[in-house]
């Protein structure tokens, strides 16, 4: 891989492996009484980096990205909506901050700072459930993505695909796969078989019989 800002070649390092995050996590724990330090940790604790100029590598070029299956699983993942990973963290920040301030309200008995601290534990609700929704369109895009991957697959295939040819082709895990395959069969255009021995082969009559279906087959 290839650094979009610098053009270094090579592997990413983690975000926090910078001793500048690192001292930028620890000043914001300190004037946030630890929760912005949670929130910001949170937020780029999953994150890779350049090592030589710091850009987030999700913009690093490939110059083979096809040759590499990995490469090509983050490339299916790269055009997907947003997974709402900063609104979930700053909804949950909101909301200790919240009840933060309603404790300190009730322990000393001022109304106003359960009042802010209700205002800010909705408003922080509501923003982890909007991160919360975006999560699951999230997963629904990736799995109508995988699932048009899987029908290009069993067309080349004749129709007929097992749980490990889909996981190997595509770079998943047999879990993952299995799952996928689980989610298209629906018993008509796509279905299940055990074999004598043992295995479960997923079969696609429409990909199997185009060759002899044409306008008017049905009612023939």
């Amino acid at each position: 891989m290839r650094c979009a800002r610098c053009s270094y070649a090579g592997q990413a390092i983690s975000y926090f492996s910078r001793p500048g995050h690192v001292g930028l996590l620890v000043g914001v724990s300190i004037f946030t009484y630890g929760l912005g330090g949670l929130a910001y940790w949170l937020a780029r604790r999953n994150h890779y980096i350049c090592p030589n100029c710091g850009e987030n590598w999700e913009k690093a070029r490939s110059d083979a990205a096809s040759a590499f299956p990995a490469q090509r699983a983050s490339q299916r993942l790269a055009a997907l909506p947003s997974g709402g990973l900063k609104r979930r963290v700053l909804g949950t920040a909101i909301v200790l901050f919240a009840s933060f301030l309603i404790m300190m309200g009730f322990i000393e008995a001022e109304a106003a700072a359960i009042a802010v601290g209700s205002v800010f534990g909705a408003a922080g609700t509501g923003t982890f459930f909007w991160g919360w929704n975006a999560l699951q369109n999230r997963r629904q895009a990736v799995q109508g993505r995988l699932q048009r991957e899987v029908l290009q697959l069993a067309t080349k295939r004749e129709g007929m695909l097992t749980v490990t040819e889909v996981a190997a082709s595509l770079d998943l895990s047999l879990q993952a796969a299995e799952k996928v395959m689980d989610s298209l069969d629906d018993g008509f255009r796509v279905r299940s078989d055990i074999t004598d021995e043992g295995v479960i082969v997923y079969h696609f009559p429409e990909v199997q019989l185009r060759d002899r279906l044409g306008p008017g087959s049905a009612s023939a």
